[in-house]
């Protein structure tokens, strides 16, 4: 309310002052613009520096709606002297402005008109006048600088709008040329010649438009696929920290909806927007051309057949909002029932979740009605203020006819000319919110494409050969999401070529999280990992992670075929490479048993394939690579006790020149170890072959009486399974 309450004081104030002023100023006796631009500048003048006490009045009013009055009342105040000095200009006698500027007449006609500009600034165009925010500019920076590389080509489609839009512009003008040569019955042969012309131009123009949105559309796709490649290539690069705070589902959002909301708003909306701001600078000229006053008079009225229509669209759009929000939750209960099939078929509620759904049809059903209503409304609205609008220019024109300013042909041509005009602001007011959008969606977009990664760069060491030897030296490391719990402390331990070390403890003592690291999957707060002396950041990579393997307990299997997957991440590999690795897995047999072999289709996340199945070519995967370390993390969990043992058999059989780092909570694997390294509390308490462990009968030793076939599995299971958010 602070506002109305400033601008109705401030209003009243300039009444007061042009009554005073006016009077004072014809005394002078200069000439009657004069008089009047010197009465709008002393208005604007006192009113200007009566704003601060208005506003000291009424504290409510930010620093914003200051702004805004401060620019109402220079509108105000110039808003009539610029008029009629163009009226001057071009020769249109205007005794009634000049001479009775101080009537209540004009000055509400002056505050009507600016109140109406307001109104649409506001409702369609809140960023004008300098409000955007620094990220929506540079977001709209970024955006034209993504257009720069195709910038020739726009230049083209800018040269073809041109011609399109100039050539549909003769038709209306021929249509006027006919309709005088008509009623004076002069120049009858030039009818057949004009329907020719138009022909022509009407045929030039679709060709242009048509040329036009070719180049267009396929400059549009491909900054599309640019900037798509873009985002997801600066995506894969960020460091896993990243995907641990981030959900998923948001970058994927990221990648896809706003890329494409963006691309989608620039393609199409920015084509829109475009075309029509060039049709309506074409048509304002070619009204101009033939009326001033015509113009200006439309210009006038247009937002009237705005603000009306609009104001029922308001109350339109929030019952759309509730009728998708309705809807929304009735798809709630549809998707609850039908993923929860069989407990609904269970207790045998088929009958309850149906009047639930129904009841939630309903109550969509009662919103549907009443946003039918206010539809009706306001497209009876807006054909009235259409229709008041064409009335309102037919009875103006009329009388500029009568007097000779206006050629009936003349007159023809500015209202075909006004139709068109009016649909184009009209849609360049609908057009404009989506471009927005698209600023609105590039500001993640952005920012997921300038992000760098906080892990140290990427080494460039590529040995051909590794001497297999890992040391952990006091290295103590906490997740992103917790950094002041600390889940390694001060570790320090050795993975020795040619020997299988294993890492045992209870359930968060920290093992999974010295595998994460090991591949570089996060960076220690302190300390270092060693490869053969060197830390392992300084190697390049792609070599290091195909010297060293992971096969993890829930390994993820990609949508493709099994041997795509075994052969992830590797090129030109042959068929037969990929099935001795399957062998060494001990996947062969039951990979050839599928539909299609080897090319069998594993699912999404290996959906199709056992736990077991997926573990066995994750493993393959694995050992495909040759790796120098291989590591795995509880990686034979689902296996049964024959498979799991043929399993390692195969793999440690290998292990001569490799380093093997094995997770695990069987004591059958555990006790095949050369070496175990055990963990409590992310602190290495222990460290020795199985041997030397079992006869100090301390933290291993109540590991293995844990997993004891007395203890049960039960026990076993809920003592030592270990998540990797947790370790």
């Amino acid at each position: 309310m602070a506002v109305p309450s400033a601008l109705l004081c401030l209003a009243v104030l300039d009444v007061a002052l042009t009554w005073v002023l006016s009077p004072a100023l014809q005394v002078w006796g200069a000439e009657p613009l004069l008089e009047l631009w010197v009465c709008s500048l002393l208005r604007l003048g006192l009113l200007s520096a009566c704003l601060q006490p208005v506003s000291c009045l009424l504290p409510g009013l930010m620093s914003g709606q200051l702004r805004d009055l401060r620019l109402g009342l220079a509108t105000c105040c110039l808003l009539l002297p610029t008029y009629t000095s163009l009226l001057v200009a071009i020769g249109c006698p205007c005794p009634e402005l000049l001479h009775g500027p101080c009537t209540t007449r004009v000055l509400a006609l002056t505050y009507l008109l600016t109140g109406l500009g307001f109104t649409v600034n506001q409702r369609f165009l809140p960023e004008v006048g300098g409000s955007q925010t620094p990220g929506q500019t540079a977001s709209l920076t970024r955006l034209v600088s993504c257009l720069r590389p195709d910038s020739s080509r726009f230049l083209f489609v800018a040269v073809f709008l041109v011609l399109s839009s100039a050539g549909e512009m003769a038709i209306p003008y021929y249509s006027g040329r006919m309709t005088d040569w008509v009623m004076n019955k002069d120049n009858p042969s030039a009818f057949s010649s004009t329907i020719l012309a138009m022909a022509a131009f009407t045929i030039g123009s679709a060709v242009s438009e048509c040329i036009c949105d070719c180049i267009y559309n396929a400059t549009m796709t491909g900054i599309h696929t640019r900037i798509q490649g873009s985002v997801f290539r600066s995506v894969v690069q960020q460091e896993i920290a990243f995907f641990d705070t981030q959900h998923t589902g948001n970058i994927t959002s990221r990648i896809t909806t706003d890329t494409n909301t963006m691309s989608d708003s620039l393609s199409q909306q920015l084509s829109l927007l475009m075309w029509y701001l060039m049709r309506v600078t074409c048509l304002l000229a070619f009204m101009l051309s033939l009326s001033f006053k015509l113009s200006l008079f439309t210009l006038a009225l247009i937002p009237f057949i705005i603000i009306v229509p609009e104001f029922f669209a308001h109350f339109y759009q929030n019952l759309s909002a509730d009728v998708q929000a309705s809807l929304a939750k009735a798809n709630d209960v549809a998707m609850e029932t039908f993923s929860s099939m069989k407990t609904v078929r269970s207790f045998a509620n088929e009958d309850g979740e149906c009047r639930r759904y129904g009841e939630r049809l309903n109550n969509t059903f009662q919103l549907n009605k009443r946003e039918a209503l206010f539809y009706a409304i306001y497209m009876w609205t807006n054909s009235l203020s259409g229709l008041l609008l064409k009335v309102s220019i037919l009875f103006y024109g009329g009388s500029l006819v009568t007097d000779g300013s206006v050629t009936s042909g003349g007159l023809v041509s500015f209202i075909l000319y006004q139709l068109q005009f009016t649909s184009a602001i009209e849609a360049l007011l609908h057009v404009y919110p989506h471009v927005k959008k698209a600023v609105g969606a590039s500001e993640k977009v952005f920012e997921y494409m300038d992000r760098k990664s906080v892990m140290p760069p990427v080494g460039t060491l590529r040995p051909a050969k590794l001497k297999a030897h890992i040391e952990f030296r006091n290295v103590t490391f906490a997740y992103p999401r917790q950094p002041d719990l600390p889940v390694l402390k001060n570790v320090s331990f050795e993975v020795r070529s040619g020997e299988v070390t294993a890492l045992v403890g209870a359930s968060a003592a920290g093992k999974t999280t010295c595998v994460s690291l090991l591949q570089r999957f996060y960076q220690p707060q302190s300390g270092q990992i060693l490869l053969d002396g060197i830390p392992i950041e300084e190697y390049e990579h792609k070599p290091y992670h195909r010297k060293v393997a992971l096969v993890s307990q829930e390994p993820v299997l990609f949508a493709r075929s099994v041997e795509e997957n075994i052969a992830y991440g590797l090129e030109d590999v042959n068929a037969e490479r990929v099935a001795n690795a399957a062998r060494d897995a001990c996947a062969h047999q039951f990979v050839t048993a599928l539909r299609d072999g080897y090319s069998t289709d594993a699912g999404e996340k290996g959906g199709q394939l056992s736990g077991g199945q997926k573990q066995r070519v994750a493993i393959a995967r694995a050992l495909i690579r040759d790796p120098q370390v291989l590591i795995l993390d509880d990686a034979t969990s689902c296996l049964d006790n024959e498979t799991e043992h043929l399993v390692h058999q195969s793999v440690y059989s290998r292990a001569e020149g490799r380093a093997v780092l094995v997770i695990a909570h069987r004591p059958s694997t555990i006790e095949r170890a050369d070496r175990i390294v055990v963990l409590e509390g992310g602190k290495v308490v222990e460290e020795g072959t199985p041997q030397q462990l079992q006869e100090k009968g301390s933290s291993y030793h109540r590991l293995l009486h844990v997993h004891s076939p007395d203890a049960g599995t039960e026990q076993s299971e809920e003592g030592l399974v270990e998540t990797e958010v947790e370790s």
